[in-house]
């Protein structure tokens, strides 16, 4: 395996982990044809990024995006590669996606799963623990990976998100909804245990 350009890699390549019903990594497909109509389950990551006044970055995925272009969504998504940390897949994420750094990183939502499928047949089909963070920093946004960027208070977009007035990507939907069972201050969310994690997850959370 090589590291270039801050992706995870063979031979230039960049891998994802792919997984068993039970969480398990079982082999690495290469990102660039994993997602069709018969993607297989794999590990990702969601992030939510906040600033110091509760606004949290939203992103509006890049229009070249192979799954849910142009769709608004949390601040990063992605995908470990092979024997590459979690934490530390969220950190070259947001860095490569956005260029900030992030503080007091913590999953949240360990068991997110989910599969969602666009009009044109492709899957997304993935175990995606759920990240939060703060940041300092404002973005540059890489525009291979990201059209825009906003910052929305916290209780605005949930309820917005809630309601069905701000449309956004489905798997941020679907966290935003159990983001809000964990209560109203992002800042009280606690870290969940590594334990509860897929097995693929807990062997490469730092």
């Amino acid at each position: 395996m090589t590291s270039y350009a801050g992706t995870w890699s063979y031979d230039g390549i960049e891998q994802v982990v792919l997984l068993d019903e039970e969480g398990r990594a079982i082999g690495t497909a290469a990102k660039r044809s994993v997602h069709h109509e018969r993607t297989p389950l794999h590990l990702a990551f969601s992030c939510y990024v906040f600033d110091a006044e509760g606004r949290l970055l939203v992103t509006q995925r890049a229009l070249t995006k192979v799954t849910w272009p142009a769709a608004w969504t949390n601040t990063v998504c992605g995908h470990p590669g092979p024997d590459e940390g979690a934490a530390a897949a969220v950190r070259r994420r947001v860095r490569q996606e956005l260029g900030i750094a992030l503080d007091d990183l913590r999953v949240v939502l360990p068991r997110y799963r989910y599969r969602a499928v666009m009009d044109n047949g492709t899957v997304e089909n993935e175990m995606c623990p759920v990240f939060v963070a703060w940041t300092a920093d404002q973005p540059d946004a890489d525009p291979d990976e990201v059209a825009a960027t906003a910052w929305v208070p916290w209780p605005e977009f949930s309820a917005e998100v809630l309601t069905g007035s701000r449309d956004v990507s489905p798997w941020c939907r679907d966290q935003v909804v159990a983001l809000e069972g964990l209560g109203p201050d992002p800042h009280a969310w606690t870290a969940a245990p590594a334990s509860e994690l897929p097995p693929a997850a807990q062997d490469q959370l730092s």
